[in-house]
């Protein structure tokens, strides 16, 4: 199986480590002891996913779309959330599997005048024309 579709791409970030050093230094007229703080970056590897979300319930009409794009633009998904025509609401999102996570409960509760009935979630492929920002789209 190719490592597509698993839905899997490396994001690289930088996390640093800061390391206590103890410096002892020795001047003609007397020992002194220096303390310094060395930062050392490296990378680490963070799994990206591409996930589908189905809302059901009264999701339209109550600003859900909007509440949607606000919580994604906060855990820096992309992707894009539109109505469709059945009265559900589609969600696209790819981020960590973390991120993810928070978005998910974000959408099970839904903004203030909502009624979340069910969120269905499945694996989907990864969109270029969506990897960049989070949008809110039409129904085709």
């Amino acid at each position: 199986m190719r490592e597509n579709s698993r839905n899997v791409s490396r994001k690289t970030s930088s996390v640093a480590h800061t390391i206590g050093l103890v410096l002892a230094l020795a001047s003609n007229r007397s020992r002194k002891l220096f303390t310094a703080s060395v930062t050392i970056l490296h990378s680490v590897s963070q799994a990206q996913q591409t996930k589908r979300y189905l809302v059901s319930g009264s999701v339209q009409g109550v600003g859900f779309r909007y509440f949607t794009q606000h919580a994604a633009a906060k855990l820096h998904l992309s992707g894009y959330v539109r109505n469709l025509h059945d009265g559900r609401v589609e969600v696209f999102a790819s981020g960590t599997p973390e991120q993810l996570e928070h978005l998910r409960a974000q959408l099970e509760r839904g903004p203030r005048f909502a009624n979340v009935h069910e969120v269905r979630e499945e694996d989907a492929a990864p969109d270029g024309r969506f990897s960049s920002e989070f949008v809110i789209t039409h129904d085709d």
